[in-house]
């Protein structure tokens, strides 16, 4: 308190001065329109740049929360569709389309990742949906930008995904220009590559061609992205194997979609009725 007195004492005339400046700005504002004008629009332009600031920093902070709501809309896209390419191929076939069971073959769900390993000879990846969501074995893992793995394990809460970064890892793959295929795997050296092998001889490439996911199995819907060739061989031959750098950067993978087959069940009862 002392000390408050001692700086009002001491400073006593700037204070006057200073209070009598602001009377006089004051009128000047309130008796003359020009001034006041230009007072107005000082005032606007620095509330609007302070408004713009807080406005820009409430929306990075609220990145998560985008990213989720993003995610969940990203699946119901998706989900619709799957639906509509399930009507478009069904009436192809038939003009009766029964709009109450359309004839989708895959289902979407949106999941995060809570652990992952990528520096692994064979790594794995755990994920926040398990079975009370519908998440079993064998099912697809991707995100945006393209295949991640596939799950091995699952719990009611939990699954673990097989990642494509494994060395047991064998998925179907194709080349995005034509129909000829092969099959990824991972050599376990650089986590941004993997190799297609089992390539036909007849197949042409060449370096920068897009890598997607082949559709002979029951996991993986056709046309999921996984990369893109980076080299191609002298001397082509049956057992060659192509690098392809992956668009995924596995060591930084957050919000991801597991695939649900819809159709898995009848069709590996029909593939395996002989057996």
């Amino acid at each position: 308190m002392q000390q408050l007195v001692y700086f009002l004492q001491r400073y006593k005339n700037f204070l006057f001065f200073l209070f009598l400046e602001i009377i006089a700005v004051a009128l000047i504002i309130n008796n003359h329109s020009f001034h006041r004008s230009k007072f107005i629009s000082s005032t606007n332009f620095i509330t609007g740049g302070l408004y713009e600031k807080s406005s820009e920093i409430s929306e990075y902070l609220n990145l998560k929360d985008r990213n989720i709501t993003l995610t969940k809309e990203n699946k119901i896209l998706r989900n619709k569709l799957e639906k509509l390419y399930a009507l478009v191929d069904s009436t192809k076939i038939s003009f009766v389309v029964d709009s109450l069971h359309p004839n989708q073959q895959y289902k979407y769900i949106n999941g995060k990742i809570t652990n992952n390993s990528y520096n692994k000879a064979n790594n794995f990846i755990t994920i926040n949906q398990g079975v009370k969501n519908g998440v079993s074995t064998e099912m697809a893992v991707i995100n945006s930008k393209g295949i991640i793995g596939i799950t091995d394990n699952a719990s009611n809460k939990y699954a673990r995904v097989q990642s494509i970064l494994n060395s047991k890892s064998r998925i179907n793959a194709s080349f995005k220009n034509n129909n000829h295929f092969g099959t990824l795997t991972w050599d376990g050296k650089d986590y941004n590559t993997v190799q297609l092998t089992d390539i036909p001889r007849q197949a042409i490439f060449k370096v920068g061609d897009t890598i997607i996911t082949g559709g002979k199995s029951t996991i993986f819907p056709k046309g999921i992205p996984i990369g893109t060739i980076l080299e191609v061989p002298e001397n082509l031959s049956a057992s060659n194997t192509i690098n392809i750098k992956l668009f995924n950067d596995m060591s930084n993978l957050g919000h991801i979609y597991i695939i649900i087959n819809l159709n898995k069940k009848e069709i590996k009862t029909v593939e395996n009725k002989n057996e």
